[in-house]
């Protein structure tokens, strides 16, 4: 996780992550379809069923997760310890990355939705070009909720971490319609407090075991 630069600032320092524990991770943004259906609301600015759903807080997104397990017929089929949830910081940047190890930035007006070709607003999910693994949107669109509390990167080696104990912003990843390319990179971090709305940040659901 995180860049080697020596300017990395919250980037670094670069940690090695080992994730031990399999995951999925949803190949597009939930978009604003997904969200109505599940909780009988949109509350995004910029309104079409196949956009991202925005304006959606970090406490939303873990409340959508939630219903989805009460509604999903699927929920049932699940191992005990997994469930509908955001993805760790981890897992997002693993996902984002796609096996490689570069930050993107050489292609991002290709991969992302971003302040020089968004014309300032979000587009629907999965046209932009997928990255290695098929996963669309990862860079650009909307921020990403994450799990896991804001925090410094430990450094060194950790295995399937999660952040903080505690903090008082939650990490969103990815950039947006509104950010700059460089914004946009698998590196780059975020963070806003949980109850806050924007109309550039919204969530990919995970289905992982419990953090």
């Amino acid at each position: 996780m995180g860049s080697g630069d020596l300017l990395a600032g919250d980037r670094g320092p670069q940690t090695q992550v080992t994730i031990t524990k399999g995951f999925w991770i949803g190949r597009t943004l939930v978009t604003q379809a997904q969200y109505q259906a599940v909780t009988g609301g949109n509350p995004s600015r910029f309104k079409g069923e196949t956009l991202p759903a925005e304006q959606v807080s970090w406490d939303d997104a873990m409340a959508f997760c939630q219903k989805l397990a009460k509604v999903d017929p699927l929920a049932v089929h699940l191992p005990p310890t997994y469930g509908f949830t955001l993805p760790t910081e981890a897992q997002w940047e693993y996902a984002c990355r796609a096996g490689t190890t570069g930050d993107g930035h050489d292609e991002m007006n290709a991969l992302s939705w971003n302040s020089q070709n968004s014309e300032g607003t979000t587009h629907p999910v999965g046209l932009k070009q997928a990255n290695a693994w098929g996963l669309y949107d990862m860079h650009g669109n909307v921020w990403e909720w994450c799990f896991d509390w804001y925090g410094k990167y430990p450094g060194g080696e950790e295995s399937n971490p999660t952040g903080p104990a505690t903090g008082t912003g939650r990490v969103d990843r990815g950039g947006s319609w509104f950010s700059g390319p460089v914004h946009c990179s698998s590196t780059h971090r975020g963070f806003d407090a949980p109850g806050v709305r924007f109309s550039n940040v919204g969530f990919r659901l995970a289905l992982a075991p419990s953090p």
